[in-house]
């Protein structure tokens, strides 16, 4: 009989305890690299069977600048239909098998194609069902991939919409001060202004600033009809009160403020000596620092 046998029997006699020898653990396999969506830019020719919205405006903004407000005013006008946070580039296309992809492909259709279809038929029933004739999407991180929201959709128009660092820092720190310190809203909140700062640089559209609004809603939503080339509308300015169905938490802001129905006064604009290091060189490149 074997040493190990022996010992065991002595074990569970004694204790009830047993040994085995250890297998050892597999190190665990690093996680596959998601394979990056290819996919073709429809040329203007293509446009009316490729896609089924027309000239999409897109609002390329960091995280808690002010586009719920301005979504909301621009959703009161009576052509535009602005709904809550889509997060459209996150829907994405699986093959369910390698001839459902062969299919795909004898039609000129890559797994990225087939996202912008998914994406555009998606928009385009929200825009249908509002009754009106151009939709206005919001979400933060659409300026993390501007560049494939303007290949999916050439005659797209964009708005960039810019507030104080500082108060984009401050907000997003307090909208959830448990899961963040201040510092680590400002490095957060950062990469949403230096991907909205890429789009500025990338895109050609209308730049509006949330201080502006606030100030002088009239004036800034003017400017912003003329370059969509839409009529004004003072409806614009009283954009109803809204209740929890209309603002939702996680899609948007969701507070009290917001639901007013009407532009409320911003927060008074950080001084110099407020300035993090980390926010210093946004804050000079838009203007918001001597």
């Amino acid at each position: 009989m074997s040493l190990m046998r022996n010992l065991n029997r002595a074990l569970t006699a004694t204790t009830g305890l047993h040994v085995q020898k250890a297998v050892p653990t597999p190190a665990p396999k690093p996680a596959a690299k998601k394979p990056t969506a290819v996919y073709r830019c429809p040329d203007p020719e293509d446009l009316a069977t490729d896609r089924l919205l027309r000239q999409p405006i897109f609002i390329m903004s960091p995280v808690r600048s002010g586009s719920t407000l301005l979504r909301m005013l621009m959703n009161a006008h009576s052509r535009l239909h602005s709904p809550h946070e889509l997060h459209i580039r996150r829907l994405e296309v699986g093959y369910g098998s390698k001839l459902s992809q062969k299919a795909m492909s004898a039609l000129d259709l890559e797994r990225g194609d087939l996202e912008h279809l998914l994406w555009d038929r998606v928009m385009h029933r929200e825009l249908v069902r509002s009754g009106k004739d151009f939709v206005v999407e919001k979400t933060p991180s659409n300026a993390f991939v501007y560049e494939r929201i303007r290949d999916c959709w050439p005659d797209a128009r964009f708005v960039f919409l810019l507030r104080h660092p500082v108060s984009i820092a401050q907000s997003w720190h307090e909208g959830d001060p448990d899961k963040r310190t201040y510092d680590e809203a400002a490095a957060d909140a950062l990469r949403y202004m230096k991907a909205v700062d890429r789009a500025r640089k990338g895109l050609t559209g209308h730049t509006v600033r949330y201080e502006d609004i606030t100030a002088d809603p009239e004036k800034e939503m003017r400017r912003l009809c003329l370059f969509l080339d839409l009529d004004f509308e003072p409806a614009m300015l009283d954009y109803g009160r809204k209740d929890d169905a209309q603002v939702v938490k996680g899609l948007g802001d969701w507070r009290d403020k917001i639901k007013t129905g009407q532009v409320q006064a911003g927060r008074a604009l950080p001084t110099e000596d407020d300035i993090p290091e980390i926010l210093r060189p946004m804050c000079e490149a838009w203007g918001y620092s001597k």
